[in-house]
């Protein structure tokens, strides 16, 4: 049995057949995963400048954090 040399490899099973996801996929899926995390994280704490247009200070960041925290993207 191989091991993974990749995270966005598909792990080998205990069969030995490849995972439920092909290589690509998984590359798709963590993408995916980690722009739904940016976007939630922005939408909880930045007042301002979301697409980091300019290095990142406290004046971007919100005071307080009050009110609904609704689910995240995706």
């Amino acid at each position: 049995m191989t091991t993974a040399t990749s995270p966005l490899e598909a792990a080998p099973t205990p069969t030995g057949t490849e995972g439920p996801l092909s290589t690509p996929e998984l590359g798709r899926m963590d993408a995916y995963w980690r722009a739904a995390n940016y976007l939630s994280v922005g939408q909880i704490y930045l007042l301002d400048n979301p697409l980091l247009r300019e290095p990142l200070s406290l004046e971007h960041v919100k005071p307080r954090l009050l009110g609904h925290w609704a689910p995240p993207p995706g």
